[in-house]
């Protein structure tokens, strides 16, 4: 799947309710194209084989045939994230490799994140020819979603400058713009890759934007950032590394 493309989606769930808040989250979402729904396994099939997917919104708890049933039967499915009012079927959704497993009533906010687990899926391809000098992933071209204003943000990570938790929100400081949405740093934190690292219960950094760092603080352009003591052991070694 490639991040320069629109990511082809079907979502399937036999609650009426349940599948027209999924079809109004995914229209949120710039880069998804709907390519339909319904309410059963056999339609599913159909959209399947008559159109290329890339993503599978897939209620567990279906008439006939479970989702996690459904999946087996596909030779080659793809991604799946896994939606069901059932704690029970977790680990079986991730037995199938699953991105995620959005556990109804699905808040925007989680599924924002499923989102970006599924955006970093598609923007850290495997490379050829890696050398141990350039272990880590590039930022450039990369890219997540964030809700915003009543939209759907998309924030480069090459651009990104860093995060600062606000209780129940965080603010996100990039080169050009700052924007405060409804979101959990920690996860946040695990849609994010090696190259962004944690300084503070608050605040998430991009290593490549520090220009200067102390015992205690660390400098990004006009922003002084402090390191605090539980964090602070694992920024000196991998800052110091890099010098």
């Amino acid at each position: 799947m490639n991040p320069d493309k629109l990511i082809n989606c079907i979502a399937v769930d036999d609650e009426p309710p349940a599948l027209q808040l999924i079809e109004k989250y995914i229209h949120s979402v710039p880069v998804f194209n709907l390519v339909g729904t319904c309410a059963n396994a056999v339609d599913a099939l159909t959209l399947l084989q008559n159109n290329t997917v890339d993503l599978l919104f897939l209620d567990i708890q279906m008439p006939h045939i479970l989702g996690t049933e459904f999946m087996r039967t596909l030779s080659n499915p793809p991604k799946v994230i896994f939606t069901t009012a059932f704690r029970k079927f977790a680990v079986e959704g991730f037995d199938l490799d699953a991105v995620d497993y959005l556990l109804k009533p699905i808040s925007f906010e989680r599924f924002l994140k499923a989102v970006n687990k599924v955006m970093k899926l598609h923007l850290t391809p495997v490379k050829k020819n890696v050398t141990a000098e350039s272990t880590e992933p590039e930022n450039e071209d990369k890219f997540l979603f964030l809700r915003s204003d009543r939209k759907s943000i998309k924030i480069h990570l090459d651009d990104l400058l860093f995060v600062e938790s606000l209780k129940n929100y965080i603010k996100v400081v990039t080169k050009e713009k700052t924007l405060v949405t409804k979101y959990s740093i920690s996860a946040l934190e695990e849609s994010l890759p090696p190259a962004f690292i944690r300084i503070h219960r608050s605040f998430i950094i991009a290593k490549d934007k520090i220009e200067a760092f102390s015992h205690d603080f660390v400098h990004i352009g006009k922003y002084e950032l402090p390191v605090s003591r539980s964090y602070r052991h694992e920024v000196e070694k991998i800052l110091k590394s890099k010098h």
